[in-house]
């Protein structure tokens, strides 16, 4: 993956990746997680989680979204965005889930005002 517009203002989005950086952020807020994650399938719709941090179960927020998207029927992803304190790349774990459900669309990393820190693409 490479970094493309590293702190390139929200306001340069397209407005559906605008929209899936606003999700992530209010689900972190809600929930009072670590991230928050928005994924959007190949059909328009959303999904949002957090991160998952029980004794039995660990999941980053980009993996839980890409999870709700899997089991709710997803085609395919389009764009995904994380939202976290520092704005920090995900794991590679995390990428690699998004990229077997897509291999070219965005992964939007935002801090927790939502400001974008990069836009990482394949």
């Amino acid at each position: 993956m490479s970094q493309a517009d590293p702190g390139a203002p929200s306001t340069e989005l397209d407005p559906e990746d605008r929209k899936i950086v606003v999700l992530a952020r209010s689900t972190r807020a809600r929930t009072g997680a670590a991230e928050g994650a928005a994924v959007r399938d190949t059909d328009g719709r959303t999904y949002a989680a957090a991160t998952v941090a029980l004794s039995s179960l660990r999941l980053s927020a980009l993996q839980a979204a890409v999870a709700a998207a899997v089991s709710s029927g997803a085609p395919g992803l389009e764009a995904a965005a994380v939202v976290s304190a520092d704005g920090a790349e995900p794991d590679a774990e995390s990428l690699a889930a998004v990229r077997e459900l897509t291999a070219k669309g965005p992964v939007v990393l935002a801090d927790a005002k939502g400001e974008v820190r990069a836009v990482l693409t394949p």
